[in-house]
């Protein structure tokens, strides 16, 4: 405040300035020159705005007022709130109220498992060490049924070829999803046939045709009419309502429940470009070029439960428990599977609070640390595994308030990823980033050795993350519009294009399922065998009947096929 209007380069009061403690010794090198006893403005006014960053993403420092760096611990419920509901939610997810008797039951199933693998180890013929350093050999994947060409294309021949249009108006009439999306503001007047309105703006946006151009292959619908609605009608949370809607009728068929049972999901991002002279655009290193980051929740039935628009710079894995706990479908997964960057031991640790199996991919698995849970045992075969010890009394210590953040998150006061990107290395003064650090080395300890010592496991993390990018390239083919770059500039409305296009998505795997449905229901009059083993290897996101291209009749007199659930094949085909 003494030097903010001064334009002098070097500054005094150089002692003063070197007694500050909240200097490291590398930033002192560069702003003290000890042969003239001056400070560099310059590095000064660097290394004060990095400190204020650091401060304030770690939540040491924050912001009164503020949306985004206010006190999150103003967002917690009280601890007259946490009194009461403690007892319920402890019983529910099966963990002790005492933090005493919490730290040793969870010391004893580390304990236990960490006996188990290293008795196990030998026999394991996936696991070596080589120069101590841990082994896992490539599992092979589950071979494709004989039969699975065959039906593949009997599918692919006996599939309707339709455009993207016509599937998006039987699949919308099917769930009368344009009655969703009234005014916004309540003043409007109503539309003249909504439902063309409706379809032909998610055709624009879902698909990123851009208003002039869809008015130009829809006939009798203009620009602003399809911009208006968007702009009047559409908001992220109907949209949401849309996606529930779309995957509960998903839900309801039976042939997804041949790919999955809902109760798991995985978790993974992939980049959307967007123009580079945007504000709110950033460079990605690893995939290259400007722009942000859609993070999709796909269940293990192949259906998107949830999505996210975030920076390119920001930690993908804070936004991984937002998914589960904002979805509000008929599908509760509570196994979630994420790529290399879950691996974070605070959100292994909330994960857990929240009665949430967190199970990512695990690449150079090497470099992580194992933590034993009592320093003077020694296992015969694993023990140059374990690099560390839990600080148990650490846990016990914090268990009430890390207890009171997760009970916060289910009331709804505060958002997963909001605690998470409190909870980041930079936290160095929160104690509660400690705690939790601590929790989270316990638990993905114990996932690490199970990751080691069950091949099944590794197998089944490996196909859901591969439905997670499966799902990323589909959304992709269906945003072929615009070069498929977003050409809005405006976060609120990046995240509708992100929320259109999943809708979209789900709307044609709903499409695609009912017409598969149908299909294999009808090839037990071709003595083409369908079963089970077969059935598991099928996927919705098929695309080789689907015309994008062209001119778009919007036909809304055609009545759609009824939703049929059920999937009629009978015992002769199954060999």
């Amino acid at each position: 405040m003494e030097y903010r209007n001064t334009h002098k380069q070097e500054l005094g009061h150089y002692d003063d300035f070197v007694a500050q403690p909240w200097m490291n010794d590398k930033w002192k090198k560069l702003i003290f020159n000890a042969d003239t006893k001056t400070i560099n403005r310059k590095y000064f006014e660097l290394c004060v705005l990095s400190r204020i960053k650091n401060e304030l993403s770690s939540g040491d420092l924050f912001i009164r007022y503020s949306q985004e760096h206010s006190d999150y611990r103003k967002e917690l419920i009280s601890w007259d709130e946490y009194e009461q509901g403690l007892p319920e939610y402890t019983n529910m997810l099966g963990f002790s109220e005492d933090s005493k008797t919490f730290v040793t039951e969870l010391k004893e199933t580390l304990s236990e498992l960490s006996a188990q693998v290293d008795e196990q180890f030998q026999s394991n013929e996936f696991l070596d060490f080589n120069n101590d350093q841990l082994v896992i050999r490539r599992h092979q994947n589950t071979p494709e049924p004989k039969q699975l060409k065959q039906l593949d294309e009997a599918l692919r021949d006996s599939l309707e070829e339709k455009s993207i249009v016509d599937i998006l108006v039987e699949s919308e009439q099917w769930l009368d999803a344009h009655k969703l999306f009234k005014p916004i503001s309540g003043f409007e007047s109503k539309l003249d046939n909504p439902r063309k309105r409706f379809i032909s703006t998610l055709f624009c946006y879902g698909c990123n045709l851009g208003p002039t151009q869809t008015a130009r292959s829809i006939k009798n619908l203009t620009r602003k009419q399809v911009a208006w609605l968007n702009l009047k009608h559409v908001t992220e949370e109907k949209l949401e309502k849309a996606i529930v809607k779309t995957v509960n009728a998903y839900n309801k068929f039976e042939l997804p429940s041949y790919w999955g049972t809902g109760k798991s999901a995985s978790a993974d991002g992939t980049k959307w470009n967007v123009y580079e002279q945007n504000l709110l655009s950033e460079y990605h290193i690893r995939y290259g070029g400007y722009g942000g980051i859609g993070y999709y929740h796909v269940s293990d039935t192949y259906i998107a439960l949830f999505s996210h628009f975030i920076p390119c710079g920001v930690y993908e894995a804070i936004y991984i428990l937002d998914g589960l706990i904002k979805n509000e479908s008929d599908i509760q997964p509570d196994v979630i599977h994420g790529d290399t960057q879950a691996q974070s031991t605070t959100v292994f640790g909330l994960a857990y609070l929240l009665g949430i199996d967190l199970m990512p991919r695990i690449r150079n698995i090497k470099k992580l640390v194992f933590y034993k849970a009592d320093g003077r045992v020694k296992y015969k075969h694993i023990n140059r595994l374990f690099r560390g010890n839990i600080n148990w009394s650490l846990i016990e210590r914090h268990l009430p308030d890390m207890l009171r953040v997760a009970l916060s998150i289910q009331a709804g006061k505060i958002a997963p990823s909001t605690i998470l990107k409190r909870l980041g290395t930079y936290s160095r003064k929160n104690r509660l980033y400690f705690a939790f650090r601590e929790l989270g080395r316990v638990i993905r300890t114990a996932f690490l050795l199970k990751y080691i010592g069950d091949v099944e496991l590794r197998r089944t993390i490996h196909a859901a993350t591969n439905k997670s990018e499966e799902f990323n390239n589909f959304t992709k083919w269906l945003f072929f519009g615009g070069d498929g770059i977003i050409a809005e500039n405006v976060r609120h409305e990046q995240r509708k294009v992100i929320k259109y296009n999943q809708l979209v998505a789900n709307l044609v795997i709903l499409h695609n399922v009912q017409s598969m449905s149908e299909v294999l229901s009808q090839l037990k009059h071709r003595q083409i065998p369908v079963s089970e083993e077969v059935l598991k290897f099928l996927s919705p996101y098929r695309t080789e009947h689907i015309n994008r291209f062209g001119d778009y009749h919007l036909d809304l007199s055609k009545k759609s096929k009824t939703l049929n659930y059920k999937l009629d094949i009978t015992k002769s085909q199954v060999p």
